[in-house]
């Protein structure tokens, strides 16, 4: 079976509106954000248990936002620690700057198996299926769906595939979509564990070491562990292995000439700096979301992020079309504001890695970049990029955007309103008129837009308009307007 070809054959019944492949932080979440408006949603993973390994990742502050709009922040924030949004970039350690503008500017440090137990819950207590033991083996689409044949001989039916499975993604493979980019040239280890040497000693050698060595560091990382990173030349090169203790014992006696005694790992993992984007996020009805669209080094902790995002601009948008309200160009808008925004990604991930080489022209880059960091503005700009808070969508441009064209495109902090907090107002998904004037309506698009009338709202517009994944679609205070944006983004009017 081959995706790219419209096929006659006769199909499997429509069962679903959507099977997802791969249930991970992005599968699951966009699972969610499709049951929020009723979709019939299959997830399909082929691991028969959750994954057992417990690597800590990080959330930073777009993530939290959109995960709070949801109502899911308070959940995660049990199981998780916050540190201090800052040294992300490049690891320059420069303190939080000021500026972040968000009631969530820190980063929340979290097993990664609890995130995806977490949304995998929550989109089942919202309906959705989960299916595990299920490999996608064949995909074959026609102009009415989407025929999945599993490992097993299978034939399941929808009117849509995303493919959340991962940077080896079956889905993207059928697909026959092309994955462009820079193969691995590195491997490194990271893992969280206990050190039995004395703090001193630990601060003297990796001083020592990372004059040579960017891939070598041991952080405090609370409780007693610490954050161990060491080059992996001379482990096995299968990557389907995950690391041993041993071999952290070895690397680090090849580099440093000691263990310093680590025990008690906490999780243990090894990466490679292949930095990959597809082509093309949607090919008919089949779309790519996650680490399937896009992988990068972990240098900056913007992965799992880039694919919570992914799954909030898709997640509204495929539920459209599915309910059949959805403007002609709209789901087109997925790859158009998400694949930028990745390759954007990629780019800063690549810098940082120049940045982490110990040739003299790359150090001399970051010691000159250390320097500007102590600028405020240089340090927000930074940070605000890994964070995503300072993303702004195109959306075009010229007065149909309304009067004030720079919030449009980006995203809006939670604010106080008379209903309580405005992330709250969009856990159901839904569009919403924030307006300071009361003059304004939201008419025969009620069913898709909920209308906040609040002179006292702290805004530096008349009136806005916020799509379901919390970004400024339109800005001003005309009626007209104001319904051809509803049009735009939520299609037309109910009769």
């Amino acid at each position: 079976m081959h995706s790219s070809v419209i096929s006659d054959a006769h199909p499997a019944p429509l069962t679903f509106d959507v099977i997802i492949a791969g249930c991970g932080p992005t599968g699951a979440l966009l699972a969610a954000e499709l049951r929020l408006h009723g979709v019939r949603v299959l997830v399909l993973e082929k691991d028969t248990e959750p994954a057992s390994f417990v690597r800590i990742v990080g959330l930073h502050i777009r993530s939290l936002e959109q995960l709070a709009m949801r109502g899911l922040l308070d959940r995660l924030l049990e199981h998780g620690r916050r540190r201090p949004a800052a040294g992300f970039f490049a690891a320059i350690d420069k303190p939080v700057p000021e500026g972040l503008d968000s009631a969530h500017a820190f980063l929340l440090g979290i097993q990664q198996p609890v995130i995806v137990r977490l949304l995998e819950e929550h989109a089942i207590s919202l309906g959705a299926q989960v299916r595990r033991d299920s490999a996608v083996a064949g995909i074959e689409q026609d102009a009415d769906g989407v025929t999945v044949e599993l490992s097993g001989g299978e034939r399941l039916r929808a009117r849509y595939l995303v493919g959340c499975d991962g940077a080896r993604s079956t889905v993207r493979k059928l697909l026959g979509v092309g994955f462009p980019g820079e193969p691995a040239r590195t491997e490194t280890l990271m893992g969280e564990m206990r050190v039995g040497a004395p703090q001193e000693e630990i601060v003297a050698k990796v001083a020592e070491i990372s004059a040579t060595t960017r891939q070598f560091w041991l952080r405090p990382f609370g409780e007693g562990a610490y954050q161990v990173v060491v080059p992996a030349a001379g482990v096995s090169p299968d990557r389907t292995e995950p690391p041993t203790l041993e071999d952290f014992r070895q690397q680090l006696r090849a580099v440093a000439g000691t263990d310093f005694g680590v025990h008690s790992p906490r999780w243990l993992s090894r990466f490679g700096d292949a930095t990959r984007l597809a082509e093309h996020y949607r090919v008919g009805r089949v779309l790519l979301a996650g680490d399937a669209a896009h992988i990068h080094p972990p240098i900056g902790g913007q992965g799992l992020n880039l694919g919570l995002q992914d799954a909030f601009n898709l997640g509204w948008k495929l539920a459209a079309q599915v309910r059949g309200w959805a403007p002609d160009a709209l789901l087109d808008t997925y790859e158009a504001e998400r694949r930028p925004v990745a390759a954007d990604v990629l780019d800063n991930t690549r810098a940082q890695l120049t940045l982490q080489s110990t040739e003299p022209g790359p150090r001399a880059v970051r010691r000159l970049l250390t320097e500007l960091m102590d600028l405020n503005e240089v340090n927000r700009r930074l940070i605000g990029k890994i964070a995503a808070i300072d993303l702004r969508y195109d959306l075009g441009s010229g007065p149909d955007l309304g009067s004030g064209p720079d919030l449009v495109g980006r995203r809006l902090r939670d604010l106080d309103v008379q209903e309580g907090r405005l992330y709250e107002l969009l856990r159901g998904g839904r569009g919403l008129l924030l307006d300071r004037t009361g003059r304004l309506t939201v008419g025969g698009w009620s069913d898709r837009v909920d209308h906040v009338a609040d002179p006292a709202v702290a805004l530096d517009a008349p009136c806005l308009l916020l799509r379901p994944d919390g970004y400024v679609a339109w800005v001003g205070d005309d009626q007209r307007e104001l319904d051809a944006h509803l049009s735009r983004w939520f299609g037309a009017p109910a009769s």
